[in-house]
């Protein structure tokens, strides 16, 4: 795509478009990462920007550093590399008041909220204008996204996010509020009553999300808002159900779970176990796609039933999270789907060490706090976590006997020489190592470009357990259909072999969501309010 040459020629700062909440999950990250493949479609050179995100669902950067996922997403919708630059500080929850800090991509330190608030805020003013200024720099426009809410009176004197940030960039705001929610007008009227004239006078347009029915019959509350508050309506977006963008909030696993349980009964029924720290469940949104397959996240072990496949996914509180699963009930329920020869069990990243015999952590690396806690015993493996976190971009392939792949087809191929490759990333303080004295296979031989692959993850013989650090494993297309026709295999049912492909279907994702987007929203008037003229290359 041939881009335009807008603000670049002088050297002047890319210009900057803020979009803030009226409360959390009301589509930000969507909406942003629409309006990223709009600019760019146009022909801007666009790149996104959060400040300070709180999340569990990472992205390791290509220089393995670790950012939200939302801005990773939103980096992948403007077609460019993205960098920590666009995320500076994550905020990873490792308990309900303390939380990991990660400072343009490694971490800081592990803090209460309190101590967040008094001892780093007042820093980070200057690391947050840093990164947007680099940005500016190199891009067109930047997008900004807020987070959760700028009427938030309580943290308001320390923002970095929300207001004080559109402040310091002298940003112009557009407020994004969920109408299927209810109670819209109320949203938006209250978040602008709770501002300051000066904050209020930076909102120059509302955008209603997520509308289903007659938008005749929404008009007169649309006429209403504008004429209360002087601020135009720019643009209501349709309900858009079944968004295929990887989520940042584990709160959208609330309407997969419920989806998952009443869906059509599948060939295969996967259940992947949905513990309080879970983290990257994205790593399971390319098995959501597939035709013949049922993807359940569990949160009680009565629910468990009798699944093909049971998952332990990742997590930021390996050791929290498995006492959980004891506290549950789970490791029962676990067993006894094990035991019965009908489940195969998986780990990847904190589920692999969950599944290993034991688990070290004697510099608080984990849970921020020191301890020990014996595993789950299902492979011969013993985690220590370290002072430094591992995250980095991986390739490689399937390792010549891997637990992973075990049906005729794998074989034959395998056999015959030929490679089964994957791709990847890591991110995890844990270093797992294998215990002598019982028989297993390597699952993957992988490692960061340009050096060799060694073994990595571990599985029984039998291939029914098996474990990996390997994040993003079943977004490789041809590894994932092989291991779902294994699996079909066990049961009796002939192979599927078609899929489809991942990265593509993000692609039409993007594209699908950037042109509804477009066809209900005035961009006219958003170009207007960045000051800057609306083409179409």
């Amino acid at each position: 795509m041939e881009l335009t040459d807008t603000t670049r020629k002088d050297g002047s700062p890319g210009a900057v478009l803020m979009l803030q909440g009226t409360a959390s999950d009301v589509g930000k990250s969507v909406v942003t990462a629409a309006l990223c493949r709009i600019f760019v479609q146009d022909g801007y050179r666009t790149a996104p920007f959060k400040s300070q995100n709180m999340a569990l669902n990472s992205y390791v950067t290509a220089d393995g550093k670790e950012i939200g996922r939302a801005q990773g997403m939103q980096a992948e919708a403007c077609g460019i590399e993205a960098t920590t630059d666009m995320n500076p500080i994550l905020i990873k929850p490792t308990g309900d008041m303390h939380s990991q800090i990660v400072v343009h991509g490694r971490p800081l330190a592990h803090m209460s909220a309190t101590d967040y608030r008094s001892r780093f805020l007042p820093e980070a003013k200057d690391t947050v204008l840093e990164a947007l200024d680099r940005l500016r720099g190199q891009y067109d426009i930047v997008v900004m996204e807020g987070a959760g809410s700028p009427a938030e009176i309580n943290l308001k004197d320390r923002d970095i996010v929300n207001m004080n940030l559109a402040g310091w960039a002298d940003a112009p705001v557009l407020l994004v509020a969920d109408i299927d929610r209810g109670g819209v007008f109320a949203f938006l009227v209250g978040t602008l009553e709770l501002l300051e004239p000066h904050e209020r006078q930076r909102v120059k347009g509302f955008i209603i999300n997520k509308f289903r029915g007659d938008l005749s019959l929404l008009q007169p509350g649309l006429d209403w808002l504008e004429e209360r508050t002087g601020i135009p309506v720019l643009g209501v977006l349709p309900y858009i159900p079944d968004i295929r963008i990887e989520a940042e909030d584990s709160v959208v696993l609330d309407e997969r779970t419920a989806k998952g349980q009443s869906s059509p009964e599948a060939d295969i029924d996967i259940a992947v176990i949905r513990y309080p720290r879970i983290s990257n469940f994205t790593d399971f949104d390319p098995l959501q796609e597939e035709r013949d397959v049922r993807v359940r996240f569990v949160t009680k072990a009565a629910d468990l039933g009798h699944p093909d496949v049971i998952i332990l996914p990742g997590t930021k509180d390996t050791i929290g999270d498995l006492q959980y699963l004891r506290s549950q009930g789970f490791e029962l329920a676990i067993a006894a789907a094990v035991e019965s020869g009908d489940a195969q069990l998986a780990g990847i990243c904190g589920g692999y060490q969950m599944l290993g015999k034991m688990l070290h952590d004697p510099f608080a690396a984990d849970g921020g706090v020191a301890r020990e806690e014996e595993g789950l015993g299902y492979l011969p493996v013993a985690t220590t976590f370290a002072k430094e976190k591992r995250t980095v971009r991986v390739t490689g392939r399937v390792a010549d006997h891997s637990p992973l792949l075990l049906s005729a087809e794998s074989r034959c191929l395998l056999a015959a020489g030929e490679p089964i490759f994957v791709e990847g990333y890591e991110i995890h303080m844990g270093q797992s190592r294998s215990l002598k004295g019982e028989q297993m296979a390597p699952v993957f031989k992988l490692g960061p470009d340009g050096e060799q692959p060694a073994a990595e993850g571990w599985g029984t013989l039998d291939g029914r357990i098996w474990g990996t650090y390997l994040h993003g494993v079943f977004h490789n297309d041809r590894l994932r259909r092989l291991w779902l026709d294994r699996i079909r295999e066990s049961k009796g049912l002939r192979p599927v072999k078609e899929t489809f492909s991942a990265s593509g279907l993000k692609e039409q994702e993007f594209d699908r969501v950037a042109s509804l987007v477009r066809e209900h929203l005035d961009l006219e008037q958003v170009y207007q309010i960045m000051g800057i003229s609306a083409k179409t290359v």
